[in-house]
């Protein structure tokens, strides 16, 4: 109920009514049963406008942290996230992509859509990157539909690193849904995984019209982040 609470009410009209969003390509989100929404991830706040333009509930899996703060900003927190849909996973644990495919698998399971963000972590520079497969043994050994998503504008909403940036009109679109039941039985095969992950990160990436980066986003993360410490090191040289 609090989700449609603040998708309806609370949330929803003041971000429409804000930011007017517009939304593409809707009528390919199934009206029932369950199907995997996969998108690029920009900003923080891909996770509001993409739910905010589909009729339908759409689940996602979020930090821990955001369940288990102590205190009245904790409970507040815990009660929002969980009221919007979100499903507590521990990233930081071995075994956090088995947690966060369990999760998704019951969602799923229960004719619902499970949203999810194959490049694992936000782009810091705007660029699309590397899927992880794990989308991939997701779509097979549920035998769903995976639906393409793209978000655009959030980043200027919500840059990386900022809580806020300027105003935009946020633009999501959706592509026709993929199947991929030729491929059941295969979930175990990593060239068939890294296929499937492949062509939906296509999709994505013709939705988007963002640049392709043949690279984890973790790994263009700390590599941008060793070549700015570079980039310092040496200007401080020059100045002394």
């Amino acid at each position: 109920m609090f989700y449609w609470f603040l998708k309806f009410i609370a949330l929803g009209p003041l971000l429409k009514l804000v930011f007017r969003p517009r939304a593409d390509g809707v009528e390919h989100v199934p009206t029932e049963g369950p199907a995997i929404l996969a998108s690029n991830h920009l900003s923080y706040a891909d996770w509001l406008f993409m739910p905010l333009v589909v009729p339908r509930k759409v689940s996602f899996v979020a930090k821990a942290e955001y369940f288990t703060s102590p205190g009245i900003k904790g409970w507040l927190q815990k009660t929002f996230f969980s009221g919007t849909g979100n499903i507590p996973i521990d990233r930081a644990g071995a075994d956090a992509a088995a947690g966060a495919l369990l999760s998704a698998k019951r969602v799923l399971g229960q004719g619902e859509l499970f949203g999810i963000y194959p490049e694992g972590t936000r782009s810091h520079d705007g660029r699309l990157y590397r899927g992880k497969t794990g989308i991939a043994r997701l779509a097979l050994e549920t035998g769903v539909p995976v639906v393409p998503v793209a978000v655009v504008g959030t980043d200027v909403v919500a840059p990386p690193g900022k809580k806020f940036g300027r105003w935009t009109r946020p633009n999501v679109r959706f592509g026709k849904p993929l199947d991929f039941s030729r491929y059941a039985g295969l979930e175990n095969d990593r060239f068939i995984l890294r296929s499937i992950t492949d062509e939906i990160m296509y999709e994505i990436m013709r939705l988007s019209g963002q640049e392709y980066v043949d690279m984890y986003a973790t790994r263009a993360k700390e590599e941008s982040k060793k070549g700015d410490s570079a980039k310092g090191d040496e200007q401080r040289k020059l100045a002394s």
